[in-house]
């Protein structure tokens, strides 16, 4: 990873959601920059775990299977810890409209119990919560930023939203060292590609890698940043590096905007098969799209001299050459 962020030399890192997609991709760049990772995953198949994420560094990281729900197991892991990421989510927006009560426990609950343990027993770890741009609701203006007011259009983003501002919260009252940086459909290897209920451009991968049809809903014109998981994961750690971001939201997204059939024609291009095909809306998805969503990364840009270093096409050619060895791995 071409990243210009300090060495983590014995940093103790605690990864919570660690063996899903965001997750392992940070454990693994925490280990290259020399931290002592532990990993803290239920492996919840709602939430994308995969064990083969840490193939290769396996030995090289703690595994603790527990429940982010469980306070007393939360409350275990974070007393030592230099730094905490929290990747934990269940990230299906027409899952949560289908189960409303599981994302509110994962997305809500869950980070309260977080920055509950951290409030009582590690009060001065610094604390990176991701965020999304879903919580922003239909664009207002554009590019949006993190001033854009927030109306979220599904119970994923309005937890995601509720979650952001514990954080604030517990960094005004309590004074936490916490950080929330949101991203936007982040892709590339160790991602749920097998399932539409994850995020939709790493489907639109593991359709093409199987040579089959991707569908796109309507015209599928609503623009989208797409943000290479390199450069998300260099953002998460040059923010857990840096003080000025402490209290702060930054939006770490691609300087690049596709439209949705865009990102699919591009799929097809770079994976080298499948097709794409429209389709009408399905019933219920219409009135949870939120259209157009243009984001600026600005902020982070001037805050940490942050910037995006692949493309799209960049990032769907090395996504490529790590699925060809290891499809089956993510579709058993």
């Amino acid at each position: 990873m071409n990243t210009s962020i300090p060495e983590l030399h014995n940093k103790r890192v605690l990864i919570t959601g660690g063996l899903g997609f965001i997750g392992s991709n940070l454990a693994h760049e925490c280990v290259r920059l020399g931290a002592k990772v532990t990993i803290f995953d239920y492996l919840d198949p709602r939430s994308g775990g995969n064990i083969y994420n840490i193939e290769g560094i396996g030995d090289s990281v703690e595994i603790a299977f527990h429940d982010i729900l469980n306070f007393d197991q939360v409350s275990q892991f974070i007393t030592d810890k230099d730094i905490i990421f929290n990747c934990v989510s269940s990230t299906s927006h027409s899952f949560s409209m289908r189960e409303p009560w599981i994302d509110l426990d994962v997305n809500s609950k869950g980070v309260i119990n977080l920055l509950e343990a951290v409030r009582r027993f590690n009060p001065g770890v610094r604390f990176i919560h991701i965020g999304t741009s879903t919580q922003l609701g239909k664009s207002q203006y554009q590019p949006s930023d993190e001033n854009h007011p927030e109306f979220p259009t599904d119970i994923y983003s309005a937890n995601k939203s509720v979650s952001e501002k514990y954080v604030l919260i517990y960094c005004r009252a309590h004074n936490l060292r916490g950080t929330v940086v949101r991203l936007s459909n982040v892709f590339g290897p160790r991602a749920s590609i097998h399932s539409p209920e994850f995020t939709f451009n790493n489907y639109f991968i593991g359709l093409a890698l199987q040579n089959r049809e991707i569908t796109v809903f309507g015209d599928g014109e609503q623009k989208r940043n797409v943000t290479y998981i390199d450069d998300a994961v260099n953002a998460l750690i040059l923010s857990s590096q840096e003080e000025k971001t402490e209290g702060e939201v930054l939006f770490a997204v691609s300087n690049e905007h596709f439209s949705v059939a865009e990102i699919a024609r591009l799929t097809v291009e770079h994976i080298g098969s499948g097709r794409v095909a429209f389709i009408n809306w399905p019933r219920g998805r219409k009135n949870i799209d939120i259209g157009d969503a243009v984001i600026s990364n600005k902020k982070i840009k001037d805050l940490l001299d942050w910037s995006p270093k692949f493309s799209i096409k960049t990032g769907l050619g090395l996504t490529k050459d790590y699925y060809q060895s290891c499809l089956d791995k993510y579709f058993s």
